[in-house]
C-alpha cells in the first residue's frame, strides 16, 4: 500500500478500502466478496469443521496499516473486536517504519511430540538404551509423511528426558523434533508419536501412555527488534526522552511483577492472536505456549524487553515461541483465511512468523507508551464509545454523533447513551 493512500485509508468506506486492497493486492471478485461478508464460511461449511455447528460467529477484520518487516511492506489482517488494537499498531507500525522498520527472525519450523513413558524399571539404563537406538528409531519414521519429508521436513531429533518428583512418580519423556514446513503441524506430529510409541516403550521397559505435540514450541521461536529515536516518540507536552524512558519504566514494572506481566503480555497477544485469527491458525496453542514460555526462567515475566541504545534511542524485542502455518487446517478449509494469507504476502510459515511477532511488538509498544504518558483510557474509550452508541440503538447516521458526545461528558455508558437517543427522538 502506498503511502499516499496509507494516510488515508482509514477515512474511506468499506467498499473503497476493499478496492483498495483488490487493486493493490490483486484480489478477484469472489475474494472481495469473502471479505465484504457476501459469501465465505456459511453454516454448512461450519458443518464440516466442528461438531454440533449451529452456525457462524463473526468478528471484525481490519487492516493495520505501516508495516515494515526486514524491509518489505506488509499488509496486516487482524480479526479483533476490541477497540484501539489496530489503530495502535498501526500508528506504532508508522513510528518504525520511520526508523527502517522491524527487524525480524523466525527458527526452522520444528515442533515437540512428546512420548510419556511409564512404569520403566531402571531409568537410567533405559535413556542409555533409547538413546543407543535413536538413528533406528528416527529412521523409522521415514515414509510417515511423504509430502513433509520431499520439501525437507520430518523427523530431525529425539530428546530423552527424566520427570522425578511428579504425584505418579519418575517417568521417562521421549521429544521427537519434527521439521513441519509450512503447516502448523499438529497432525503431522501426531501421527509420527503415535508411530513411534511402540517401539519405544519396548527399548525402555515401560509402556507408552500419552502421545501428543507440545504447544510449548521452544524449538520454533520468532524475534523482532525495533529501534524508534526518541525525537519520533515526543507529541504533545512529552518530550521524546519523557515517553521513551516512561516506556521503559513500565516495562521494568512487568519484567519484575508477574501481576503486571499477566497484562503486559496480554497487550502483546492483543496483535498476535489478532493476527493467528485472521490467517486461520491455532491461537489457542499460540496463547499456551507464549505464557508457559513467559515463566521459562522460573517466574512469569514479561516477553518483551524495552531499553535505550548509546544514542539514547528506544529499542524492544520481542522473542516467542509461534508455531504458524499456510497450509492445511483452517488456513485452507476458511476461504476468509484463505484471503486474509494473500493479502500478507508471504511465502512461508516463517515469514508469517515474522509479521506476527512484529505486530505483538508494536501492540506492546502502543500499550506502554500511552500508559506512561496519557493513559490507556483516553483512546481505548473514545473508541469504546461508538460500541456503546451501538449498543444503544444508535443508527450508522448516530454512531459518530453520539460517540462524541458521549465521550465529552466523560460518560461512556450504556444508559447514557440510551438517554441521549431518547432526547433526540422527542426532538
Amino acid at each position: 500500500m502506498s503511502q499516499a493512500s496509507s494516510n488515508k485509508f482509514y477515512k474511506l468506506s468499506i467498499q473503497e478500502r476493499l478496492q483498495v486492497l483488490a487493486d493493490q493486492v490483486g484480489l478477484d471478485e469472489k475474494e472481495l466478496q469473502i471479505l465484504n461478508g457476501i459469501s465465505g464460511l456459511n453454516a454448512a461449511g461450519a458443518d464440516h469443521m466442528v461438531e454440533n455447528a449451529v452456525g457462524i460467529f463473526p468478528l471484525p477484520l481490519g487492516i493495520a496499516q505501516n508495516f515494515v518487516v526486514n524491509g518489505k511492506e506488509v499488509l496486516v489482517p487482524m480479526a479483533v473486536e476490541e477497540p484501539s488494537v489496530i489503530a495502535g499498531a498501526s500508528f506504532m507500525a508508522k513510528l518504525a517504519q520511520q526508523n527502517g522498520g522491524f527487524r525480524a527472525k523466525a527458527d526452522e519450523p520444528l515442533m515437540i511430540g512428546q512420548i510419556q513413558l511409564l512404569d520403566v524399571p531402571d531409568l537410567t539404563q533405559a535413556v542409555i538404551q533409547l538413546e543407543q537406538h535413536k538413528q533406528e528409531l528416527l529412521d523409522s519414521l521415514h515414509g510417515v509423511n511423504p509430502q513433509l519429508e520431499a520439501l525437507g521436513g520430518g523427523a530431525k531429533d529425539l530428546q530423552f528426558r527424566t520427570i522425578t518428583g511428579s504425584p505418579i512418580g519418575d517417568f521417562i519423556v521421549a521429544h521427537l523434533i519434527y521439521d513441519v514446513r509450512d503447516s502448523m503441524g499438529a497432525n503431522a506430529v501426531n501421527t509420527a508419536v503415535e508411530r513411534l510409541s511402540q517401539r519405544v516403550a519396548t527399548l525402555s521397559g515401560g509402556r507408552a501412555h500419552l502421545r501428543i505435540l507440545s504447544n510449548l514450541a521452544d524449538q520454533r521461536l520468532a524475534r523482532a527488534e525495533v529501534t524508534i529515536r526518541s525525537e519520533d516518540l515526543a507529541f504533545g507536552d512529552y518530550s521524546g526522552e519523557r515517553v521513551r524512558d516512561g516506556i521503559i519504566e513500565a516495562w521494568a514494572f512487568a519484567a519484575a511483577d508477574p501481576y503486571r506481566a499477566a497484562t503486559h503480555n496480554k497487550g502483546i497477544m492483543n496483535g498476535v492472536d489478532a493476527v493467528v485469527l485472521a490467517t486461520g491458525n491455532d491461537w489457542r496453542g499460540v496463547e499456551a505456549g507464549a505464557h508457559a514460555y513467559a515463566v521459562k526462567e522460573g517466574r512469569y515475566t514479561s516477553l518483551s524487553t524495552w531499553g535505550k541504545d548509546k544514542e539514547g534511542n528506544l529499542v524492544g524485542k520481542l522473542e516467542m515461541p509461534l508455531a504458524v502455518g499456510t497450509i492445511g487446517g483452517a488456513t485452507q478449509v476458511n476461504p476468509t483465511a484463505r484471503v486474509c494469507l494473500k493479502l500478507t504476502g508471504v511465502r512461508s510459515a516463517q515469514e508469517l512468523a515474522q509479521v506476527i511477532v512484529s505486530v505483538g511488538l508494536a501492540q506492546n509498544l502502543a500499550a506502554l507508551r500511552a500508559l506512561a504518558t496519557e493513559g490507556i483510557q483516553k483512546g481505548h474509550m473514545a473508541l469504546h464509545a461508538r460500541q456503546v452508541a451501538i449498543a444503544a440503538g444508535a443508527s450508522s447516521e448516530q454512531v459518530d454523533r453520539l460517540a462524541d458526545q458521549l465521550v465529552q461528558e466523560k460518560a461512556i455508558r450504556l444508559d447514557r447513551a440510551a438517554e441521549i437517543l431518547a432526547g433526540w427522538k422527542t426532538k
